[in-house]
């Protein structure tokens, strides 16, 4: 009996996938009806049938039904960001159809249809989204491909809905990633060009210009990046900066001393201010900024170093002073600089360990936190001293 049911229900599965014959009438039907799902069922058999895949206009219309299809998951996520997309990929399979297409023939057509060099250009929107959620994934590579289909629909008429730079600067910052720095910065300069008004792009353009020392073309960045955002509180900072990399530390100090107080609250330019009181070994005030910056980004891994760094030097400080009083014999004023030497040390080690586990094989840190557990005298010294000796000995 049950030999009878699995050869009945075998039966059943092959007449129902010899019923589903290709047909670009049916995609087509499908497609008019804007019944987009339906449309690619049908298309997809089309493209998949020896003869109909030889067509142009099979090319054609699946670049439109996945066009609207793309279109259509996009503004259901728009309206419900719960929605969950289908069918991520169809902007990328719609631009490939229409450029396969166009290959195929330069005057395919049909009705009620965008034509190949009208769909590439309205896609560039959903190939931007669909490139810059491969971005966030870390998929540097497939970021890469689809935001350069996305710039070639951009590119190639004049856009309806420009995107003021961003995307290039969505394209430079995964040539970055992908260790591209002079392409990188080529697009960075687009993005300027196509009305930038993202503060990164002038910061990673400026960066990108002091590692070839090239002075003029940073200063130049900065002045160009405050003409076109006065009050962005990072381009203040990097102007305060640039004076510091120069080696003029007058200049650097006077427009450190002359920002608003408003830059103050920006979490990310407080922790670049930090690092100039860092480098100038003014360890409370750069301690004072970094705790407000973390309240903005408990557990960030640069923030809570530089916490550790400065924490560390406090305490050593301290310690020193509390040792130079007794030597000279006033123990009794020693004793508090003492406690508190050793409350700095324990910050230190909190900030340190947070910082250990997201960099877990950092010698530098490793270092420190022996230096901080021996002073402590610490269960845990013997156990780093060991976790050293391995990474040392690698």
């Amino acid at each position: 009996m049950k030999r009878i049911i699995t050869f009945c229900l075998l039966c059943m599965i092959s007449l129902t996938v010899m019923g589903q014959k290709a047909s670009l009438n049916k995609a087509y039907n499908a497609y008019y009806e804007k019944n987009f799902v339906k449309a690619k069922e049908a298309v997809d058999l089309c493209i998949a049938d020896e003869k109909l895949t030889a067509k142009p206009t099979t090319w054609l219309y699946k670049g439109n039904i996945y066009f609207y299809l793309a279109s259509e998951e996009y503004n259901k996520h728009q309206q419900d960001k719960g929605y969950q997309v289908q069918f991520p990929d169809a902007a990328i399979e719609s631009y490939d159809a229409f450029k396969k297409a166009a290959a195929m023939s330069r005057n395919v057509e049909a009705f009620e249809m965008l034509s190949p060099s009208d769909g590439i250009a309205n896609l560039y929107i959903l190939l931007f989204v669909r490139g810059v959620d491969y971005l966030i994934a870390n998929d540097f590579n497939n970021a890469k491909s689809t935001l350069e289909k996305s710039i070639d629909g951009y590119e190639s008429k004049t856009p309806p809905h420009p995107l003021n730079g961003e995307l290039y600067y969505y394209y430079a910052y995964t040539l970055e990633m992908l260790n591209q720095p002079e392409a990188a910065r080529t697009q960075y300069e687009k993005a300027i060009r196509d009305g930038s008004t993202n503060a990164n792009v002038y910061l990673r353009l400026i960066e990108s210009y002091k590692k070839d020392e090239s002075k003029a073309k940073v200063k130049e960045l900065i002045e160009q990046g405050r003409k076109v955002l006065p009050d962005d509180p990072n381009l203040m900072v990097a102007e305060a900066d640039y004076y510091y990399w120069i080696g003029d530390d007058k200049a650097g100090d006077a427009v450190l001393n002359s920002l608003p107080s408003s830059v103050y609250n920006n979490p990310e330019a407080a922790v670049n201010i930090a690092n100039f009181h860092i480098k100038k070994k003014e360890y409370n005030k750069a301690e004072a900024l970094l705790k407000k910056a973390l309240l903005s980004y408990p557990g960030n891994y640069t923030i809570s170093y530089n916490l550790g760094v400065c924490c560390y030097y406090l305490s050593e400080e301290m310690y020193l002073k509390a040792n130079e009083m007794e030597v000279a014999g006033k123990n009794k004023d020693a004793y508090p600089i003492k406690v508190q030497a050793e409350n700095y040390a324990r910050e230190a080690e909190r900030h340190f360990t947070v910082a250990l586990k997201q960099s877990p094989d950092d010698l530098n840190i490793l270092y420190t936190l022996r230096a901080i557990y021996k002073r402590l005298e610490s269960p845990e010294y013997d156990k780093i001293e060991k976790k050293i000796q391995t990474l040392e000995n690698k």
